[in-house]
């Protein structure tokens, strides 16, 4: 059964009950984001990943970006986090800015996709960020979408109909889809601008909601 919870996102020190459980049981949740609505598992639960794949249709060949409570988690993920990234951590998180690094060697290949690479971010966004907290700093944070449908959900109890029995909970933090306005906007979001930082460059992967000029006029101050 997918359950609909309802609560005000400036206080989510205490989510519904089960909600965390469910993830930490290998259960999925889908939650709202500062840029588009997020598909969550406990990045280092199996049956959480494998039930991600299943439903976006996935054979493990695509990195699954995650979203971080804070910037410290990064070293949790990445075997290296070169200069040019902690400048752009400084001025980008939280917010729509996924900096791809290497990975260490027991990141779930479910995560990197083979690439030896993840994705990191902080949202801007308290919900996903507490989330991960609850999951000891890290939550998948894939789009909540099926492959090849970009999920422009209008209101919450769309995104139940679409998941219902292949999701534990959608969050709802009251600005989200029912009010048809911010919740539209956030959904219709290009996604997170996403770049790949070494020792050598930055290279722009996507660009999303921060434009690429504003990313390397950072590093031209550094």
């Amino acid at each position: 059964m997918t359950r609909l919870a309802c609560f005000d996102a400036g206080n989510v020190a205490f989510f519904p009950p089960g909600v965390v459980e469910s993830l930490q049981a290998g259960g999925m949740v889908i939650f709202p984001t500062d840029t588009l609505y997020g598909l969550g598992v406990d990045p280092r639960s199996k049956e959480g990943l494998r039930k991600l794949l299943v439903l976006k249709s996935r054979e493990g060949r695509k990195p699954i970006p995650l979203l971080l409570d804070r910037a410290e988690r990064a070293s949790a993920w990445a075997e290296h986090v070169p200069p040019s990234a902690l400048r752009l951590m400084v001025a980008f998180w939280p917010g729509g800015l996924t900096i791809v690094l290497p990975a260490w060697a027991d990141v779930p290949p479910q995560i990197t996709g083979g690439s030896g690479t993840v994705g990191l971010r902080v949202p801007n966004h308290p919900i996903p960020r507490a989330l991960a907290k609850s999951l000891g700093g890290a939550i998948t944070g894939t789009s909540a979408n099926r492959a090849g449908n970009p999920g422009d959900w209008r209101t919450a109890e769309e995104i139940v109909r679409e998941f219902t029995g292949e999701v534990d909970w959608v969050l709802w933090d009251g600005r989200s889809p029912a009010s048809g306005t911010a919740a539209s906007a956030v959904q219709r979001s290009p996604g997170s601008t996403v770049v790949r930082a070494s020792e050598e460059d930055v290279v722009l992967l996507r660009e999303g909601v921060i434009p690429f000029g504003e990313i390397t006029d950072i590093l031209k101050k550094g």
